[in-house]
C-alpha cells in the first residue's frame, strides 16, 4: 500500500466521522424544532377556539367575569410570549384558567346543556389532548438530542460545533395537581 493511499485513509476517516455525526446532530437538532412546530399548530387551534368559547359562556354567566378575564388574560400572555420560556408560563396559566371555566360550568345547567357549548368543550379537550401528545413527543426529541450532545464521543464535537443543549417543556406541577378554586 503506497504511503500517500495510507495517508489519505487516515485523514479521511475522521474527517467521514465528524461529517456524519454532524449531520445526525443537525438531524436531532431539527427534529426537536419540529416537535415545537407540533405544538405551535396545536396551541393554535386552542387559541382559535377560545373566543368561541368565552362567547358562548359569557351569554350564560355574566356573574362569572374574573374566570373569563383570566382565560383571556392567559391568552394574551401566550400570544405577546418573547421566548420559549414566556410561552411555557403563558400556557400553564391558560391551562388553569380553563380548568376553572369549566368547573364554574358545572353551576350552570343551561351552559352545560347549550349545544354550542359541549361542542367547544369537546374540541377543546381533544385540543388539550393533542397539544400533550405534541409535548410528549417535543420532550423525548430533546431528550434524545441533548443525549446525542452530551454523550462520547459527540459530546467533544458538539461544543466545538455551537450545538447547545435544549429545554424540556415543563409544567407548573403544582398548578397541575391542584383543584381549580371556584367561588360563588
Amino acid at each position: 500500500m503506497p504511503i500517500w493511499a495510507l495517508l489519505i485513509a487516515i485523514i479521511a476517516i475522521p474527517v467521514a466521522f465528524i461529517i456524519g455525526l454532524y449531520n445526525g446532530l443537525i438531524k436531532k437538532r431539527n427534529r426537536v424544532k419540529e416537535a415545537w412546530a407540533d405544538i405551535d399548530v396545536q396551541l393554535k387551534r386552542r387559541f382559535d377556539l377560545i373566543p368561541n368559547l368565552i362567547e358562548t359562556v359569557k351569554g350564560y354567566v355574566s356573574h362569572e367575569r374574573e374566570t373569563l378575564e383570566s382565560v383571556t388574560t392567559a391568552r394574551t400572555a401566550i400570544m405577546n410570549a418573547g421566548s420559549r420560556e414566556a410561552r411555557e408560563a403563558g400556557e400553564n396559566m391558560l391551562s388553569d384558567a380553563l380548568k376553572s371555566l369549566f368547573a364554574v360550568s358545572e353551576a350552570y345547567p343551561d351552559l352545560k346543556a347549550s349545544q354550542n357549548f359541549v361542542e367547544l368543550q369537546r374540541e377543546l379537550s381533544d385540543t388539550e389532548n393533542k397539544i400533550q401528545a405534541a409535548r410528549r413527543f417535543y420532550n423525548s426529541t430533546v431528550l434524545e438530542f441533548n443525549n446525542s450532545i452530551q454523550m462520547v464521543p459527540a459530546n467533544l464535537i458538539a461544543g466545538m460545533l455551537g450545538f447547545k443543549a435544549e429545554t424540556f417543556f415543563k409544567v407548573e406541577v403544582e398548578a397541575e395537581r391542584g383543584v381549580p378554586n371556584v367561588q360563588f
